[in-house]
C-alpha cells in the first residue's frame, strides 16, 4: 500500500469571541451580513463562555490525535471548511509528510450536496491530482456508529427525538439523499435499542429567506406535548461533537421551550472524542485503505 495519510475535516468554530465576525463572513462567502443576525451570534458564543479558547476545537484536536495513535502509522491532519487550520493546509501537510493517498473523512455522518460534497471540492482542489484520494463521502449506518448511539438511548422510557441541522427544502427536489440518510440512521439506531415511541425533527435552520426542511426541533416539541408526551431525549444524529448547534440550540433553545411546555427534557452525551467514537472513525479510515479505488 502506498504511503497514506488522512484529512479529517470539519465545519470549523471561531476561536475566540473577537473571531466570530470573521468566522461568520468566511461561511457567508462574500454575501451581505445582517448586522442583527451578526450581533445574536456574537452573543450566542458570550452567553456560553467562549471569550478566549474553542471548547470545539479543542474537542477536534482530541479526535485528530486519538485517531492519529490508533491508526498507528497513519498520520491525520485537521482541515477546517470554514477556520484555520484550512481543508488546503492540512493537504499540504499530508503532502509533506510523503503522502501517496489520502483519506477524506468529514465529521460528519450524512452526505448531502449542500455539505460535505463542499468538503470533497476543496480537499480535490487543494490536492491537485499530487495525491490519490479516496473520500469517504457517508457513513451514517456504519453499524459500530449506529451501535454507538443505541447504546445512548437504549432503556430510557422517554419520547425519543432524533435531530440534525436543518438544510434548504430545495435539496429534496435535487434528490439529495441527505434527509433519507438521516431517517435511515434514526431507525437503525431505534431498532438496535429497542425503542418504539420515537420521530425526527430538524434544527438549527438559518435566516435565509427560503424554506428549509422542517418540522423544527421547538414547532415538534409542541407537536408533542399537544399529543400527551411529557418526557423527551433528543439523539442529535447529524452532530458528532458539542457544536454550539447543540450547546445553544438544544441545551438552552429546546430546553427553555420543553420546561415552557412542562416536558422534562435530555439529550444524550455527544461522541467527541469518546475512544468508541474513535474506533468507529479508525474502522472507516482501515475499511477505505484496504479498498481499491474505482479511479
Amino acid at each position: 500500500m502506498s504511503r497514506a495519510a488522512v484529512v479529517l475535516m470539519a465545519y470549523g468554530s471561531p476561536e475566540r469571541l473577537d473571531d466570530v465576525p470573521a468566522y461568520y463572513a468566511d461561511i457567508r462567502g462574500g454575501r451581505p451580513i445582517a448586522q442583527e443576525h451578526l450581533d445574536d451570534l456574537v452573543e450566542r458564543y458570550r452567553r456560553l463562555g467562549i471569550e478566549h479558547g474553542s471548547p470545539l476545537n479543542a474537542i477536534t484536536e482530541q479526535t485528530r490525535a486519538a485517531l492519529e495513535r490508533e491508526l498507528g502509522e497513519v498520520p491525520v491532519f485537521t482541515g477546517m471548511k470554514h477556520w484555520t487550520p484550512r481543508i488546503a493546509d492540512a493537504a499540504d501537510r499530508a503532502l509533506a509528510a510523503g503522502a501517496e493517498t489520502v483519506v477524506g473523512l468529514v465529521l460528519a455522518p450524512h452526505y448531502s450536496s449542500l455539505s460535505i460534497a463542499g468538503y470533497k471540492q476543496q480537499l480535490e482542489g487543494a490536492l491537485a491530482g499530487r495525491a490519490e484520494l479516496v473520500f469517504i463521502e457517508s457513513w451514517h449506518d456504519e453499524a459500530a456508529f449506529v451501535e454507538l448511539l443505541a447504546d445512548r438511548i437504549r432503556g430510557t422510557n422517554a419520547h425519543v427525538v432524533f435531530t440534525a441541522h436543518s438544510l434548504p427544502a430545495r435539496i429534496l427536489e435535487e434528490g439529495d439523499p441527505y434527509k433519507e440518510q438521516l431517517l435511515e440512521t434514526s431507525r437503525l439506531v431505534a431498532e438496535r435499542a429497542g425503542i418504539d415511541e420515537w420521530s425526527f425533527s430538524f434544527q438549527s435552520e438559518s435566516p435565509t429567506g427560503e424554506p428549509w426542511l422542517g418540522p423544527d426541533i421547538l414547532d415538534h416539541l409542541d407537536e408533542l406535548h399537544a399529543r400527551g408526551v411529557h418526557d423527551v431525549l433528543v439523539c442529535p444524529v447529524g452532530f458528532v461533537a458539542d457544536h454550539l448547534e447543540i450547546r445553544w440550540d438544544l441545551d438552552h433553545e429546546a430546553r427553555q421551550r420543553a420546561e415552557k411546555l412542562g416536558m422534562r427534557f435530555a439529550r444524550i452525551d455527544m461522541p467527541n472524542a469518546d475512544p468508541r467514537f474513535i474506533r468507529v472513525l479508525a474502522g472507516l479510515v482501515r475499511r477505505t485503505l484496504s479498498v481499491p479505488s474505482e479511479a
